[in-house]
């Protein structure tokens, strides 16, 4: 049996994560925009993930016999003013988010919820990676990002992303 406190947590994530996947597909919409389809299909690749990450967590609930609580997805509230200012945010978000994981890791571990912890291990070195991935693009963008011809070739370069469903067994 979870924690209740473990318990609404892991909800709370739910929500984040497709906070997240919402947060990335304005982020996406801006870069298609912007005639930047590399970044905007880097960043729809971001969402699919997010929302992965949602269906993990709540899978993990409904496998312990917990009901998951869906809850409004609040509309995206990043300030995107320029390209740089979406990778910036983008960073600042991943961020944001290994914050609220390790807040669960701590909540599962004081309780003894080793499952949970070993559940939330993949989340923590998934963090590491996104974290890693936001700031390389944002040093990419700091380096080539006002010369026109090395900002295309950055942008060809994520347009070749693709995406791969996470592979965490529950």
């Amino acid at each position: 049996m979870l924690d209740q406190k473990v318990i609404e947590l892991l909800n709370d994530q739910i929500n984040k994560e497709l906070y997240s996947a919402y947060l990335y597909l304005d982020f996406s919409n801006y870069f298609y925009d912007e005639g930047l389809d590399g970044f905007g299909n880097w960043y729809k690749i971001q969402a699919q993930e997010e929302r992965d990450h949602a269906m993990l967590i709540l899978q993990y609930l409904q496998n312990n016999g917990i009901k998951a609580v869906l809850k409004t997805i609040d509309k995206p509230a990043a300030e995107i003013s320029n390209q740089k200012s979406v990778l910036v945010a983008g960073l600042k978000h991943e961020r944001f988010v290994t914050g609220l994981i390790h807040t669960i890791y701590d909540a599962a571990y004081s309780v003894k919820d080793f499952r949970t912890m070993q559940f939330l291990d993949w989340f923590v070195k998934e963090q590491g990676e996104e974290e890693n991935n936001a700031e390389t693009l944002l040093k990419k963008f700091q380096l080539f990002g006002d010369d026109p011809k090395s900002l295309y070739m950055l942008d060809s370069e994520l347009g070749a992303r693709t995406y791969s469903a996470p592979s965490l067994v529950l």
